[in-house]
């Protein structure tokens, strides 16, 4: 690592977070792309890719539960943690950014509601 780089680089396929596990940060991809894996039933199907600038693992966070999805590297990626107090004195410093990371958690939900909904014929 350079001198005045933050984060943690990851070579390709190595696992950032593992399914099942417990979480106590989220974390920024600073360059790169990963992939979010959800594991069942035997066998890893690939629910996103988040690339730089994106964020995951913030579920566990904020929920307090054991994670969901594993996440691995495509490629080198770097990667910054963030734990809970860190976040928190970053939106204390910039509420704004406690939308940005609502506005992306509404889109993420969107984008999935309308991969699982129905279709409805409307008459």
């Amino acid at each position: 690592m350079k001198s005045g780089e933050l984060g943690k680089t990851y070579k390709d396929k190595e696992v950032i977070i593992r399914q099942g596990e417990s979480g106590n940060c989220m974390y920024v991809i600073q360059s790169g792309e990963v992939e979010v894996i959800r594991h069942k039933d035997g066998v890893d199907v690939q629910l996103a890719i988040r690339k730089k600038g994106d964020f995951f693992g913030e579920m566990a966070l904020f929920s307090r539960e054991v994670r969901s999805a594993s996440i691995r590297a495509l490629g080198d990626a770097r990667v910054l943690t963030v734990d809970r107090k860190s976040l928190l004195n970053s939106i204390q410093k910039d509420p704004s950014l406690a939308f940005r990371i609502i506005e992306t958690l509404s889109k993420r939900i969107r984008d999935l509601s309308e991969e699982i909904a129905p279709y409805k014929i409307v008459k």
